[in-house]
């Protein structure tokens, strides 16, 4: 269990994002022309952005929480579907006729790892028949994945949060208040101008991995110390993320929130999968 700063209220949280079927390998060496390497650990489970998110909210809160997600009509489907309700996470599925996105995952003996995403990334729309009114009742939502329209649904939480990953047109468009943006410092993928959205979200944090990150306002924060060996680093900044969320859809303080997102994603740097 997870050190806090301080005690979590009883909270309502929920995640509207994508997720992928992902293999896990530990393996002697990461892959290279010509060369076979060998796997001497496996896992699969549901993983990617929003489905790490909501487990990693569900352990902090205790409690269910909400997953608004589309996944395709098959095995890796159904599989995803049950295997998180196992989690503590419940499923709110818009099912589609296209095959469920899956990943590979392979790390090697020093934390280093590659991945590679096979299929199309499944993403809940605001066109479809879930129970979207749900989220009126949320003290925190994260986003991963969905439209424009669907982020101004969620913007129906007390705290809503997102990452970059949903691309700067998408949050545009939007036009909706975060409460933070939450994002890799070290990835050109989520870098975002801070003077692009209006209105401009409360909190920017980009994350550096073990160097910590930036916050805006508020300037840099320090990571916390792994409570173990460095395993790998698979959802670290989704389970960072998951802890920002909850700390501030507690009423916690940033500075509290920030330390809370750093230790979970401390733990997860120190376990093989995203989940343990």
């Amino acid at each position: 269990m997870i050190a806090t700063p301080q005690r979590l209220p009883p909270l309502q949280l929920a995640v509207v994002g994508h997720l992928e079927w992902v293999n896990f390998l530990a393996v002697n060496a990461l892959p290279q022309a010509g060369v076979i390497s060998r796997a001497h650990r496996s896992l699969e489970e549901p993983a990617g952005a929003g489905a790490v998110v909501a487990v990693q909210l569900a352990r902090l809160s205790r409690r269910p929480v909400l997953f608004f997600t589309a996944l395709g009509r098959d095995a890796h489907g159904e599989r995803s579907e049950a295997r998180l309700r196992e989690l503590g996470v419940v499923p709110v599925v818009a099912w589609r006729e296209q095959p469920t996105r899956r990943g590979i995952s392979l790390v090697d003996g020093s934390g280093d790892r590659a991945i590679t995403v096979i299929g199309e990334r499944l993403t809940p729309l605001a066109s479809d028949p879930l129970d979207w009114e749900r989220l009126e009742d949320c003290d925190g939502v994260f986003v991963s994945a969905s439209d424009a329209a669907g982020l101004r649904l969620a913007r129906q939480a007390r705290v809503l949060t997102a990452t970059p990953r949903l691309r700067l047109p998408l949050l545009q468009d939007a036009r909706v208040k975060l409460d933070a943006l939450i994002g890799s410092g070290l990835d050109a993928d989520e870098q975002i101008p801070l003077d692009a959205l209006d209105p401009a979200p409360a909190l920017t944090i980009a994350t550096e991995g073990a160097a910590g990150g930036t916050l805006t306002p508020g300037g840099r924060y320090s990571p916390e110390p792994l409570p173990g060996p460095l395993v790998e680093s698979y959802g670290c900044g989704d389970s960072f993320a998951a802890g920002i969320t909850a700390g501030l859809a507690a009423g916690w303080t940033v500075d509290d929130a920030v330390t809370l997102g750093a230790r979970c994603g401390a733990a997860c740097a120190s376990r093989f999968g995203p989940y343990g």
